[in-house]
């Protein structure tokens, strides 16, 4: 039978090791399933983006920028532009034409009263993606950063305006205590073979998806193997700001640290495996000290190539 395995991702790490996921999966006769955090989503101008989402839906799809590390290949502005001229939208934030008719698509079919979970069902109908992609929840959970003014502000305003120059105090989902998660993701972690949790931001990526209520005690209850891929490699983060979200909560950048953040399943924690860098091999021993089997690899996602190994490693490691 062909393994179920179950994907956490968000962000362009998440992109990127979905696809080797992907790649890894399709020589065994199976295709991933998904479950992708929501918690960066936002309204703007009347339209409500997903960036982790679409980030996911075009790099399966072949059609994702991958310079810029977000939003479609050969986009244009036109329409962002008109935007700013109108003194619409934010002028820090870009809106590419192909972007925008996604946004536009989603919303209508929103406000049509499709739920998010059967938005992303059409969405990706568009390309064969080879994996099956589930929100980690339907309801509006926008992240929101408190910085150390007591200032409040959407994640993507603290992301991409000011760089996480402003130091966070806390990052909240508000709402995200009444949340339920998304219909088939439960189901699909019970009856995974296995569960990766991908290189992800910890604290803006993953972390919202664990905070719906219902899906860490998911994670905990399977008897599927839950593997981890540590996003640190070499004592620094691989891209972005996620050493100033984890200094936030207090979790050093390390590979070992990020594993004691997420917890060996057999305390009170979700992880049974974590693969560290071969930079970080030192770190293996105090991995193992936290009950979470640890697996040297090289994590460097430089090309398909990489991404498809990384994913055998994870794979290997649920003894798949």
């Amino acid at each position: 039978m062909s393994p179920r395995v179950v994907v956490f991702a968000g962000g362009v790490g998440g992109s990127r090791f979905t696809l080797g996921v992907r790649a890894a999966l399709a020589a065994r006769g199976a295709e991933p399933t998904v479950v992708v955090n929501t918690g960066d989503d936002l309204w703007l101008s009347g339209v409500r983006l997903q960036p982790d989402v679409d980030s996911i839906i075009y790099a399966l799809a072949g059609v994702n920028d991958t310079a810029r590390g977000w939003g479609r290949a050969g986009d244009t502005e036109r329409v962002n532009e008109e935007l700013q001229a109108w003194g619409a939208g934010w002028p820090w934030f870009t809106l590419g034409d192909l972007d925008l008719g996604t946004h536009l698509a989603r919303t209508g079919w929103l406000r049509d009263g499709l739920t998010p979970t059967q938005v992303l069902e059409r969405l990706s109908g568009r390309w064969p993606l080879g994996a099956r992609l589930l929100p980690m929840t339907d309801a509006e959970v926008d992240t929101h950063v408190v910085v150390a003014d007591g200032e409040r502000m959407h994640f993507q305003e603290w992301w991409t305006r000011h760089r996480a120059t402003l130091t966070p105090e806390r990052f909240e989902n508000p709402g995200i205590e009444r949340a339920t998660p998304a219909p088939g993701v439960l189901e699909a972690i019970a009856s995974a073979d296995a569960v990766l949790l991908a290189p992800s931001n910890p604290v803006v990526s993953i972390g919202p998806i664990l905070a719906v209520p219902g899906i860490r005690g998911a994670l905990r209850d399977t008897t599927a193997p839950v593997v981890g891929v540590s996003p640190i490699i070499g004592g620094a983060v691989v891209r972005g700001m996620a050493d100033v979200c984890l200094a936030a909560i207090g979790v050093p950048t390390a590979a070992d640290a990020v594993a004691a953040h997420y917890g060996a399943r057999s305390g009170s924690g979700v992880l049974d495996a974590w693969l560290v860098g071969e930079e970080d091999g030192e770190a293996a021993a105090s991995v193992s000290a936290l009950g979470i089997e640890a697996h040297v690899r090289p994590l460097w996602m430089t090309d398909a190539a990489a991404s498809a190994a990384l994913a055998e490693g994870a794979l290997a490691a649920a003894g798949l």
